[in-house]
């Protein structure tokens, strides 16, 4: 079975890839259609890559930028907490991970470190709103901005409503906490305190746990600061590590 949506039909451009995730059930909210449009993932690859294709894409340091429909899945998920005013964490460590599909029957390999989740935060967030990435590669950190630089999202960098931080991503960022939204891409044996600390009563945090066998969960904490956790679905992340030990990945 083909392992992408769509491949040799696929259109070139931003909006029809979007379009193809609309009919094939994977975007329901119009908000996220709307930000996919708005944020070209073409400004997020690099230079000769087809980047409308669904298909994770290499973008150096070990690191690649996701496939589409992981992009939109995952927006999907926090919706309703990337609202005007509020605020998102963005952890893109630019590490390795496998997402199982239980409809194409077979896992996917991505990697994380471009910027792009984070310019559709900010632009769901809005200028009222903060967004923030973090990223313990230097290079990844200043190539992110230059990407966002690029795309509708660059006012909110000069404005200050967003911003990418270099830093140990499980410590998160606590200096604009709490968070509406979370935002992790690499597995950790068991959810981080201090992401749970930043996360705001109402907020919620998608992060996948785990380290043989994995789950992506979904992590809500009500007003009063209870926290409910469900699993979404299996997954296969290479763990959270250190800067050295991502670079030297094979």
């Amino acid at each position: 079975m083909e392992h992408r949506l769509w491949s040799s039909g696929a259109s070139d451009k931003n909006k029809a890839m979007v379009e193809q995730l609309q009919r094939y059930g994977i975007i329901k909210s119009s908000k996220v259609a709307q930000v996919m449009e708005t944020i070209d993932r073409g400004l997020f690859v690099p230079p000769g890559a087809s980047p409308y294709f669904d298909s994770p894409m290499p973008i150096g340091y070990n690191a690649t930028i996701s496939a589409p429909h992981m992009h939109a899945s995952c927006l999907e998920l926090l919706e309703k907490h990337l609202q005007p005013g509020m605020r998102a964490l963005d952890v893109g460590s630019g590490l390795p991970y496998l997402i199982y599909s239980v409809s194409l029957n077979h896992f996917n390999l991505f990697r994380e470190g471009t910027g792009y989740l984070t310019a559709c935060f900010a632009i769901m967030v809005g200028p009222e709103g903060r967004a923030v990435g973090v990223e313990h590669i230097p290079e990844l950190v200043t190539s992110s901005i230059e990407n966002i630089k690029k795309s509708a999202a660059a006012p909110q960098l000069t404005d200050g409503s967003l911003s990418i931080h270099i830093t140990d991503g499980r410590e998160g960022w606590p200096e604009l906490a709490p968070y509406d939204a979370i935002h992790v891409g690499a597995a950790a044996p068991q959810i981080p305190q201090a992401l749970i600390e930043q996360l705001k009563p109402g907020g919620r945090m998608v992060i996948p746990v785990g380290t043989m066998f994995q789950e992506l969960k979904v992590v809500d904490k009500n007003q009063d600061g209870k926290v409910s956790i469900r699993d979404e679905t299996a997954v296969r992340y290479v763990p959270l590590t250190s800067k050295d030990a991502q670079l030297q990945a094979n």
